[in-house]
């Protein structure tokens, strides 16, 4: 007929594949933020990258010498395991080579073993000074900071430590927290609140104000 025929409008309409992204995308992000709270060694691990990320996404750049170390010692002790397992000798003229490897791969292994048990102990993080024109304390500008943090087996207290790296008799910032201030029954993760306590616990180090019986600055 002559009549106009009705247009009709396109009408955007989302599709199953996109509504399974968007579901996933979701779901990934749940999984960042929820923890299992009767998992203590996963709710110590979320609660120490927290602690290291909020210093060093605002204040402090991480000091990796001590890592490189024990990197530098792995590293070696794997080229040990690796010439003993693969070494194109016959056995038993390769036997003094076995000997050689085995006795270095274990000494390597205790190596690294020591200084994580009298070296690293509770620390989770090390970071470099801080130049003059970004901090007027001057222990900041002559050591890094040394993060240390304890959150005992069947405790609900998390404990984070702030003090020099290096510095005899160091003073120290201390503060501890309950974890159910920042998860809730369900295990949801408060990271931001526990970053902003982080951050007033680095500001008490920064401006000074050590906790008794701290050595002087």
């Amino acid at each position: 007929s002559g009549k106009d025929m009705p247009v009709a409008e396109a009408v955007p309409v989302e599709t199953k594949e996109e509504t399974t992204e968007e579901e996933d995308y979701e779901e990934d992000e749940l999984e960042l933020l929820q923890v299992d709270l009767g998992d203590m060694v996963k709710l110590k691990q979320i609660l120490d990258e927290a602690v290291a990320a909020a210093l060093l996404d605002k204040y402090l750049e991480e000091d990796y010498r001590l890592d490189n170390i024990k990197l530098t010692i792995m590293v070696a002790a794997c080229l040990f395991a690796v010439v003993a397992q693969f070494a194109p000798l016959p056995f038993p003229e390769s036997r003094p080579v076995l000997g050689v490897c085995c006795c270095c791969y274990f000494i390597l292994s205790g190596i690294l073993q020591l200084i994580t048990t009298f070296i690293d102990k509770d620390c989770i993080l090390l970071t470099k000074s801080l130049p003059a024109d970004k901090t007027s304390n001057k222990d900041l500008q002559s050591y890094g900071v040394r993060v240390r943090s304890q959150f005992p087996r069947f405790s609900e207290f998390y404990t984070v430590i702030l003090e020099f790296q290096g510095k005899e008799n160091s003073p120290s910032v201390e503060q501890r927290w309950s974890v159910g201030k920042f998860f809730d029954k369900e295990g949801m993760f408060d990271e931001v609140g526990l970053q902003l306590e982080v951050e007033a616990l680095f500001v008490r180090l920064e401006s000074g104000k050590y906790d008794k019986g701290a050595a002087s600055k």
